[in-house]
């Protein structure tokens, strides 16, 4: 027999219905809730709200567990190929071999930009956010493919609308970051791999030709692969809410970009930087900063998460990437030491174990990106680059959705009740 609630309001019961979803999650079906007593639910934040049913990913915080499709993460962690992770998120399986080889080509295929876009880049001034650039940019794309606007059901089109925003958003970024430096750009190798390709576009020099070492290409894989998707975070949310309205795919995935952008969400591992930077310029050693912890004068920047009750399972994984980053690097950075203290002394103090206060993924993902060179203001756009195929997912999932409706929050207002109107003496 299906599961009900019971609903009291003023003497009326109403019972509604509660929806079961394939992993144990349940939620109470208020859909029909103002139609019958004319009452919104109240939630800011959405933190109790399911806007959305999706087979794309699951997370259970309490036990650490997160899904792509059904795949525990930590399958992930051998060989990773970010393009093959990509494929399952946006087609609901992982890719035969000869999917995967097309798909690849496609890539490859896709990775140049339009000549006539690269004289937009030099429309923005050199200091210009690269997150900034990478939303106007993915906008632009539309303009010079416009047959990508109208992708209807045509499953051939999706793909190529899929590859074409992956590949080019690599080449985005690293043009980006190349107008950032006053440097000239560097036209994608199609013999290059793809986090290879995104590498060689930042940093070759005419007189150094950049080569992605083997581990560094499996740390940068596997970061892109723990940031693919994570079900109705900000961003995301963004996503679906813009393409709620019909928006084309480029529209809404720049809007997710925008949501991105924030330091309480793609920012995040900035945020840590910026910390470790702090507690190095300012003299205090790292067991000072966890006292003050302790002592409720700060926040520690990197440890926690809102969703994860447990620890991270991407920040495990990528825990032990980044030891095998700093042993092929070799770089003294003080910020890197302090990283490592903090570390060290949080996992085995009880106020931070207790209170599962451990490292998450955005304390690894930004301390490993310090150590391979990527420029603090390229730290978000690196999540932006991981996030697209999620984002993709995420918007075709809801395209193909049948009765799809736009979304249409509403609000409690609390403003003047009734005020009368006295018109404005212009004399």
């Amino acid at each position: 027999m299906p599961r009900t609630a019971t609903l009291t309001v003023d003497g009326k019961t109403l019972i509604l219905p509660i929806i079961e979803g394939t992993s144990g999650e349940a939620g109470i079906d208020v859909s029909k809730l103002r139609d019958q007593t004319g009452l919104l639910t109240y939630d800011p934040a959405y933190g109790n709200t399911g806007a959305c049913s999706s087979k794309i990913t699951f997370i259970d915080g309490d036990k650490g567990i997160l899904r792509y499709r059904g795949i525990p993460i930590e399958q992930f962690d051998t060989n990773p190929n970010f393009i093959e992770v990509a494929w399952l998120l946006i087609f609901g399986r992982l890719p035969k071999p000869d999917e995967l080889l097309r798909f690849s080509r496609k890539l490859t295929l896709n990775a140049m930009l339009h000549e006539g876009m690269k004289h937009h880049f030099e429309g923005f001034p050199v200091n210009a956010p690269p997150m900034a650039i990478l939303s106007a940019m993915i906008n632009t794309l539309s303009c010079f493919d416009p047959e990508m606007l109208h992708l209807g059901d045509d499953a051939e089109k999706m793909e190529d609308a899929a590859a074409s925003l992956i590949s080019k958003v690599r080449t985005i970024a690293a043009y980006s970051y190349r107008r950032h430096k006053g440097l000239p750009f560097v036209y994608p190798d199609p013999r290059l791999r793809y986090c290879a390709n995104f590498m060689h576009m930042m940093f070759t020099y005419p007189y150094d030709q950049y080569i992605l070492d083997p581990v560094i290409d499996e740390a940068l894989n596997l970061i892109f692969i723990l940031h693919a998707d994570h079900e109705q975070n900000c961003s995301t949310s963004t996503v679906r809410m813009v393409g709620s309205s019909k928006a084309n795919l480029f529209a809404s995935v720049a809007a997710g970009v925008c949501a991105l952008w924030g330091p309480l969400h793609g920012g995040a591992n900035v945020e840590v930087i910026d910390q470790l930077t702090e507690i190095h310029k300012g003299g205090i050693s790292p067991e000072e900063m966890l006292q003050q912890v302790k002592d409720k004068k700060r926040q520690l920047m990197g440890f926690g998460h809102r969703v994860y009750k447990n620890f991270d399972p991407r920040a495990r994984m990528l825990q032990k990437v980044a030891e095998k980053v700093f042993a092929k690097t070799n770089r003294r950075d003080p910020l890197l030491d302090i990283a490592r203290k903090l570390e060290e002394l949080a996992l085995k103090d009880s106020y931070f174990v207790d209170r599962k206060l451990y490292p998450n993924v955005d304390f690894y993902s930004g301390i490993i990106f310090r150590a391979i060179g990527i420029p603090l203001e390229m730290f978000t756009v690196m999540f932006s680059i991981g996030r697209l195929p999620g984002w993709i997912a995420q918007w075709k999932e809801q395209h193909d959705a049948p009765g799809g409706r736009i979304a249409r929050p509403r609000q409690i207002y609390t403003g003047t009740p009734l005020a009368e109107y006295i018109p404005i003496d212009r004399r």
